[in-house]
């Protein structure tokens, strides 16, 4: 045994060898594949690979006409700001798309995948070969001056309206007569401020009585409606037969309502534009253009919402303290009847950082409908599902706003931070997540309704019983809850 000991050594020591050789073959041979598939997979070119990504998610803004500051259509213009594009794709700063990916998916979804972006930088490391002209698709065809194509009806404000270019934040309706001699259902509308600037937003009304372009008074009528029926609010959520009619903010693209459903306007109506303004420094005049897209018949199905909290937060008592990282008010809603969820919005001023709600269905499964993880004060998206979202009676509804007025907050506008409350002015702080339905059965509308604006009322009364010095003005909300329901019962028989 001991004289065979050297045989065992020699042995071990030529398999060692071996391996040692096999190793470096096969690490040679997996580079060499590697060094050979990255060589066999060409660059990705312009026209091939970057022109279809630019014209299905930059163009619609990224072209002469639009809000954009230079257009991305072609390789020159694109391949000009390769690097720009690249940053801001990455960072995921463009294209503007805030709602975080959840399992019911958006409607028109902007945010790129992680392979496009990989792809737009690829490009750009590969010195932005332009490629093979055979390769590049079609431009895609813009109507000009609109987003959504010619429009059936164009209206525009009678008189341009200044701005000064210092002060506090302005809010002013505007009436527009439409002309209309014949009942219509609206399916869009695309709002064209000429003064972009200074237009924070707008929310639609139609004035069915079309007194208003008559009323010297209804200009100076007040944000919070303190005169009667100053701000047409027929359906509290913003619905089909309401007075609604949408509306726009700033970094909005105009989305159509899903085929089916239209907003209800009578003949002789008017368009009531309720316009924030927002000084910026510089005196602007305004003079906004609206495009109206009729629908072809009237729809077979109402819709309404539900906001949490209502009124924008104005009864859920937000006070932020200085330098509060997540300051958040919560509100939840229980749906009395079975509904069809077709889209979901949120809305904030600066400081606003999260936005959530959630559905809780009867079985106890939890779905996301809306999740921001980082809200954009100037990109305020309406966001619409691919498909109806059923949520069945009983589901609960949780809306969550979380606000940052941290100095960690880049678009905090005041350093040192300060204490912040409910208003209406830019620099004050509101906020709430809102979602649009119809109820599966057409005869659950008033029944959908009611439970809202009970649900509005419960809110309003908790709040005036913490604060007396909220009594008059929750009595205000409710008189107006109540002319709107009186009126909505007059416009059901009409």
């Amino acid at each position: 045994m001991h004289l065979r000991q050297p045989n065992r050594l020699k042995f071990a020591a030529t398999a060692a060898a071996l391996l040692t050789l096999c190793a470096i073959a096969i690490s040679t041979t997996t580079a060499w594949s590697t060094e050979t598939e990255a060589e066999a997979k060409p660059a990705p070119t312009f026209n091939r690979d970057i022109a279809p990504i630019m014209f299905a998610q930059c163009a619609s803004c990224h072209r002469p006409g639009e809000a954009a500051p230079f257009s991305l259509l072609t390789y020159k213009q694109v391949s000009k700001r390769a690097d720009l594009v690249a940053a801001v794709t990455d960072s995921r700063f463009m294209p503007p798309w805030h709602a975080e990916p959840i399992e019911t998916p958006f409607h028109g979804e902007r945010r790129l995948t992680d392979e496009q972006i990989a792809t737009i930088q690829a490009w750009v490391d590969a010195d932005m070969p332009e490629g093979d002209p055979a390769d590049l698709p079609a431009t895609p065809e813009f109507t000009p001056g609109w987003q959504l194509g010619k429009p059936d009806l164009i209206v525009e404000m009678t008189d341009e309206f200044e701005v000064p270019a210092d002060g506090p934040d302005i809010y002013h309706n505007f009436a527009i007569p439409l002309g209309i001699t014949e009942d219509k259902w609206v399916r869009a509308i695309e709002f064209r401020p000429s003064a972009r600037t200074v237009v924070h937003h707008s929310l639609f009304y139609c004035d069915a009585s079309g007194q208003a372009v008559k009323n010297p008074k209804f200009a100076r009528q007040s944000f919070d409606g303190d005169e009667e029926d100053s701000r047409g609010q027929g359906d509290l959520g913003g619905g089909s037969n309401g007075r609604s009619l949408g509306g726009w903010a700033v970094g909005a693209t105009p989305l159509p309502l899903p085929a089916g459903l239209a907003y209800r306007v009578p003949a002789g109506s008017s368009l009531i534009l309720s316009t924030h303004f927002h000084p910026s420094g510089v005196a602007e005049r305004e003079r906004s253009v609206v495009g109206i897209y009729f629908a072809d018949k009237k729809p077979e199905r109402s819709f309404t919402g539900v906001q949490l909290p209502p009124l924008f937060g104005a009864i859920a008592g937000v006070d932020i303290p200085a330098g509060e990282k997540r300051y958040t008010k919560t509100d939840s809603f229980t749906l009395p009847v079975d509904v069809d969820a077709f889209g979901v919005n949120s809305h904030a001023h600066y400081l606003g950082k999260e936005m959530e709600l959630t559905a809780t269905l009867p079985d106890g499964k939890q779905i996301d409908l809306l999740r921001i993880n980082d809200f954009d004060f100037n990109w305020q998206e309406q966001y619409q599902y691919a498909e109806f979202v059923r949520l069945p009676k009983g589901t609960r509804l949780d809306g969550r706003v979380t606000w940052d007025n941290s100095t960690d907050n880049i678009r905090n506008p005041t350093n040192p931070p300060v204490r912040v409350k409910w208003g209406r002015e830019s620099l004050d702080e509101m906020g709430s997540v809102s979602l649009r339905m119809m109820p599966v059965n057409e005869d659950d509308l008033e029944t959908l309704q009611n439970a809202y604006r009970d649900h509005v009322r419960a809110v309003a009364k908790q709040r005036m019983s913490q604060r007396t010095g909220w009594r008059q003005r929750v009595k205000r909300w409710a008189a107006l809850a109540a002319a709107a329901e009186t009126r909505q019962a007059r416009q059901a028989t009409e």
